[in-house]
């Protein structure tokens, strides 16, 4: 593959190949690089039924492979290449993938962020039976069951509140013996009848074969455990922007967070970004879609005055 893009989107996600559709449909010529398979970090879960205009849901997969299927009905061209290095050349830009460099006028980053697990065995192998990352996405399946919620943040505590209008009881496993997140969410969940406190406790064993069948609890402080029956475990201990190629050119936050202007520009002129590596923008897929957009129209406009 030679000579040089109008764009390259680092990433296939929900943001990526949304800026993908609106590049190809300005007749632009777009390159989406993507080290694994198109989707994202949707893919690891069981089904979205938050996605505007899909009343039933719908399977991840199938949704990305529509996205996908649509990006390259526009012109766009998917390669499947790890992107390691962003640098100038000159009046471009030039990303060097691991088998080859790909030069380009602009590039919209959409590297996402990746869920931080807790590192248990068949934590894994239960994602989508059982162990999620996302209530909002998979709550709804867990209807009168009893679940848990690992966390004591902002995040944790909106998603334990958020459960209990499906769930029977919702435990919530924090390792400290008092909550992080803000007062009003502290007040909220600990006036909550069906929030059940598990504090000093961490999440020691992960237990079940086909689908999640319960956790053991280590108390910190003396060591102690005990098990907890549950169908549904939700991990909310934060998310990890996938900043590694920006470091050091782009503008971050304290979170690690790619810094983006009101037409999702970062400091660097000519790179954009959006989806969830973005600061600011909720980790939905509807968020990463319309981002992915704004990306894409903003290097539209911007490679028109060059």
């Amino acid at each position: 593959m030679s000579g040089q893009f109008d764009v390259v989107i680092i990433g296939a996600g929900p943001a990526g190949l949304s800026a993908a559709i609106y590049t190809g449909r300005a007749r632009l010529n777009a390159l989406v690089l993507e080290k694994g398979i198109p989707g994202g970090q949707i893919l690891i879960t069981d089904w979205i039924e938050n996605y505007p205009g899909f009343p039933d849901g719908a399977a991840p997969f199938e949704l990305m492979e529509n996205f996908r299927k649509q990006a390259v009905k526009f012109g766009a061209q998917i390669v499947t290449d790890e992107a390691r290095e962003i640098r100038r050349d000159g009046d471009r830009w030039v990303v060097r993938g691991g088998k080859a460099d790909y030069p380009a006028r602009a590039v919209i980053v959409t590297t996402g962020a990746a869920y931080r697990r807790l590192g248990l065995p068949s934590e894994a192998k239960l994602i989508g039976r059982g162990v999620s990352y996302c209530a909002t996405c998979d709550g709804p399946f867990f209807r009168d069951r009893e679940i848990a919620v690992v966390g004591g943040g902002d995040t944790a505590l909106m998603e334990a509140e958020f459960l209990t209008k499906f769930a029977g009881a919702v435990h919530l496993i924090h390792r400290r013996d008092k909550l992080r997140g803000t007062k009003i969410l502290q007040e909220r969940v600990s006036a909550n009848p069906k929030i059940v406190f598990h504090w000093n406790s961490v999440v020691d064993e992960i237990r079940g074969e086909a689908n999640l069948e319960g956790v053991v609890l280590k108390n910190v402080k003396d060591d102690s455990r005990s098990t907890l029956s549950i169908e549904g475990l939700f991990i909310s201990i934060g998310m990890d922007p996938t900043n590694e190629i920006v470091k050091g050119l782009l503008k971050l936050n304290e979170w690690g967070e790619i810094v983006v202007d009101e037409k999702m520009a970062t400091s660097a002129p000519g790179i954009y970004a959006a989806g969830d590596v973005i600061a600011g923008a909720p980790h939905q897929v509807a968020t990463s879609v319309g981002t992915g957009v704004h990306a894409a129209i903003s290097v539209d406009e911007y490679l028109s005055t060059k």
